[in-house]
């Protein structure tokens, strides 16, 4: 299990998750409800089978290593979602550190 505490310790990260790949919520954390977490589940789980055929795509037509699937992120205007396997966060997008954040999502999983 991801270590979603250390997520949440993140400047800007205000709510952590994990899920299954059949979009089933795995645990959440932080300022947000269970079913508003239940409900980005499912969501980051469509998103990743998305992501995975788009890198699948991008390496057979262009030649360049896409491959394997790392993460991805959804923006808006004030808040992002970030997601690196079946672990994703919600952040403050003004006062977050992308980079950082996908460090943390990388090693939350080791």
């Amino acid at each position: 299990m991801a270590n979603l505490d250390k997520l949440l310790e993140v400047k800007g990260v205000w709510a952590a998750g994990e899920f299954n790949d059949d979009g089933t919520l795995v645990a959440y954390k932080g300022d947000i409800s269970e079913e508003h977490a239940a409900m980005a589940a499912q969501m980051c789980a469509a998103n990743n089978a998305m992501a995975k055929m788009q890198c699948d795509g991008y390496t057979a037509f262009s030649g360049q290593e896409w491959t394997p699937l790392i993460g991805w992120a959804l923006t808006g205007p004030k808040y992002s979602v970030c997601v690196v396997g079946n672990v994703g966060v919600f952040v403050n997008n003004d006062e977050v550190s992308f980079n950082e954040v996908f460090q943390a999502l990388r090693e939350a999983q080791s």
